[in-house]
């Protein structure tokens, strides 16, 4: 690993906060896109990491400090210029390492590994864009992934909410009815989210964030009428929602949000109408600030014999 330091000149305070962010967020954000490590005191600025990457994060932060002379820089703008396509010059991947070896992010202690090349794909899709779609195999973590940066989002004060979502459709057979109050009803339905914040957080701390708030676990049914500003919201087996229902999701978004629909069209469990997620997506395709994100078998994280089970049902479909 290769340290450097770089000195901003003219010595400004305000300049320096607003090129830091509150708690350093911005920062944050910068660490994140050139995979270095950044210590600051005053105006000095030390960078630790590869030597091409802290060469090339270096330069960055000394042109936004001239931008700072004349204009404020919002978290937005800052997100924009990180994903603008000369930042990285060297067009290597975020983590300063070859496409085919391991990368992750994280949220607090806990690593979210990146294995495949589909997932580092969404996962910068997600920091770049305000809307993502995630369509394809089951097992390809796509919820997981979605989880953990929404997380992580959190984490660098990006966001004050976490909204996750997903219709209480049954699987192909009928439940009947469900005995206790409203939370005992729906949590069959929404366990897999549970299931993967428990994987990353734990259940003292996610308890907690659902005390306060932070997080938020609700069936589609129960998003007509809401704005979501400020909010990270996931939208979890999207294949299930009709298309009445991912209008009604799509037009919640509101101010400093983000939303990620995820779903696997090969799985639809609606019995009478078509899936919301098959009818929006020729819709939006073209629309700036939406991306697509798609997987494959080849991205499926389960045992390996699911990937079998799939090509097997795929080829006989065709």
């Amino acid at each position: 690993m290769e340290k450097i330091q770089i000195t901003l000149e003219p010595v400004d305070n305000n300049r320096l906060l607003n090129l830091c962010g509150p708690l350093n967020t911005n920062l944050k954000e910068i660490e994140l896109r050139f995979d270095v490590e950044i210590n600051q005191r005053g105006n000095l600025f030390n960078l630790i990491g590869v030597k091409k990457n802290i060469s090339l994060a270096s330069n960055f932060i000394k042109d936004l400090y001239l931008k700072t002379e004349k204009d404020n820089i919002s978290i937005t703008e800052l997100r924009n210029f990180l994903q603008e396509p000369n930042v990285l010059k060297s067009k290597m991947p975020l983590n300063g390492r070859n496409n085919s070896k391991l990368t992750c992010f994280q949220f607090k202690n806990y690593k979210i590994n990146i294995e495949k090349p589909n997932q580092l794909n969404f996962y910068n899709s997600i920091l770049k864009n305000d809307v993502v779609f995630s369509v394809g195999s089951a097992g390809s973590g796509k919820t997981f992934l979605a989880i953990g940066a929404a997380l992580h989002c959190y984490e660098l004060g990006l966001i004050k909410k976490i909204i996750l979502v997903r219709p209480a459709v049954e699987a192909g057979e009928n439940l009947g009815f469900l005995p206790g109050d409203l939370s005992q009803k729906i949590d069959p339905y929404l366990r897999p989210m549970y299931d993967a914040l428990n994987s990353i957080m734990g259940s003292n701390l996610l308890n907690k964030f659902i005390e306060q708030n932070v997080i938020e676990v609700a069936p589609l049914a129960y998003m007509r009428g809401r704005t979501l500003n400020n909010s990270f919201i996931i939208l979890d087996e999207a294949q299930n929602s009709t298309k009445e229902q991912m209008k009604m999701f799509l037009t919640r978004l509101g101010r400093e949000s983000k939303a990620v629909i995820t779903g696997d069209i090969t799985q639809i469990d609606l019995p009478n109408a078509f899936s919301g997620l098959v009818h929006v997506l020729p819709l939006l395709k073209e629309i700036p600030g939406i991306s697509i994100c798609k997987f494959t078998e080849e991205d499926v994280m389960r045992h390996p014999l699911v990937k079998e089970i799939i090509n097997a049902y795929e080829k006989k479909s065709s």
